[in-house]
């Protein structure tokens, strides 16, 4: 038992810092390596290793990710950063528009890719617009993590919380659809009022000149009308429930991947196979700490003492501290298998959502998406400090938190 908490607290190390302290191991490269050093060390045996991963979520997810893949190789979304970019409005107007589209693509495509997609593109076109591409990088954002909260294929940590709680489509969006759409004017207001009189980029001596132009972008309307429909039907699919969501998703993922203008492995290029084998790990290593009764225990012992997970505001405070700490996805999968929804599945669903959704915009890694955006945006020759994340980040989370708080205490 030593041995196997060991581990684990490891592992969950190395979810916190981003790597494991004094090795160049990531986070997936710590879930694969603890999922390993558990089965090694006897704490879990290898067919109970290959029995926790839930492969409906995974399925389901590398679905959507094809899915949403296909969107990117299509021209679908540096067509949408084009369009918007080109819209005669003032900074705050094409802010609003930014945080819109963040959040309502999130939404119905997986947000981490929508995200990728999108970033270098966002630089680009306030460039060209002679524009400070940083509040528009952090609003959109913003707006694809709390966005991204309100349905079921919005982010990963959604579909696993809705694959092992048993939530339905309709039933994850009237519990966490609404406070995911009023997400969005504040993310739009806190951005707007921080960055009032300061939205065009200060050139500083000695700068290159910024280029005013974009590159034309050029978009597949055959395949992006395909990738439409496939999406649609997804959709449908999961509001009627007929069949299984994981089924679905690779069915989708199969039509899309069968074509005679786009290679396969472009698409596929689209899929974060680190993230797959991130939950893979975790799944393993979660297990083989459940199995020593550990965590069964101190739950038992948080329960006697008030705090009890059940309780839908108990874990949303929950989720939204640990989110911070080891990040969302992890969080969520910590604190699932040990959740007894019965009839209060939506509001603990929502609960996990939005916290792990609002909570993510306070710093730069409390989630995927803001590592996203500030590690691509210095690619692109834009810094965004910690500081900087947390000065927006912090009030938008804060002001986020209020409002799920309050919606959760009307569930």
């Amino acid at each position: 038992m030593d041995l196997t908490l060991l581990i684990f607290l490891v592992v969950y190390l190395a979810m916190g810092l981003g790597k494991l302290p004094g090795f160049k191991v990531d986070r997936t490269g710590a879930a694969v390596v603890g999922a390993l050093a558990m089965m090694a060390a006897g704490s879990i045996t290898a067919k109970a290793a290959w029995g926790a991963i839930d492969y409906h979520s995974l399925a389901m997810l590398f679905g959507l990710m094809v899915v949403s893949g296909a969107f990117a190789v299509s021209g679908f979304y540096g067509w949408t950063a084009h369009r918007v970019a080109s819209l005669p409005v003032s900074p705050a107007a094409l802010l609003a528009v930014l945080v819109a589209v963040g959040g309502l693509l999130s939404a119905v495509l997986t947000n981490d890719v929508v995200v990728v997609a999108m970033t270098p593109l966002l630089v680009s076109v306030t460039l060209a617009r002679r524009l400070n591409p940083v509040p528009f990088l952090l609003a959109f954002c913003f707006a694809a993590n709390t966005g991204s909260a309100g349905t079921l294929i919005g982010s990963p940590q959604n579909m696993i919380a809705a694959q092992e709680l048993g939530l339905s489509f309709t039933g994850f969006l009237t519990a966490a659809g609404l406070p995911a759409l009023l997400s969005l004017p504040i993310v739009w207001g806190v951005i707007a009022w921080l960055y009032r009189g300061r939205w065009t980029l200060a050139q500083q001596p000695g700068d290159a000149p910024r280029s005013s132009t974009m590159a034309p972008v050029m978009l597949d309307k055959g395949e992006t009308a395909k990738a439409l429909l496939v999406t649609l039907a997804v959709v449908v699919a999961f509001v009627s429930d007929a069949w299984p969501r994981d089924l679905v998703a690779l069915t989708a993922a199969g039509v899309l991947l069968i074509n005679r203008q786009i290679a396969s492995s472009d698409v596929l290029k689209q899929v974060d196979g680190n993230l797959l084998l991130l939950v893979m790990g975790l799944f393993v290593v979660n297990a083989a700490m459940a199995a020593t009764g550990l965590p069964q225990t101190l739950l038992g012992d948080l329960r006697a003492a008030g705090f009890d997970l059940n309780d839908p505001m108990a874990l949303f405070f929950a989720s939204a501290v640990l989110s911070n700490v080891v990040g969302n996805n992890p969080a969520v999968m910590l604190l699932v298998p040990f959740l007894e929804p019965g009839a209060n599945a939506n509001a603990l669903g929502a609960a996990l959502a939005l916290g792990t959704g609002f909570s993510s915009n306070l710093i730069v890694f409390g989630s995927l998406a803001g590592i996203i955006v500030v590690e691509q945006s210095a690619a692109c020759g834009i810094r965004i400090s910690f500081a900087t994340f947390a000065r927006a980040g912090v009030p938008v989370a804060v002001a986020c938190m209020v409002l799920a708080a309050a919606w959760i205490a009307i569930l």
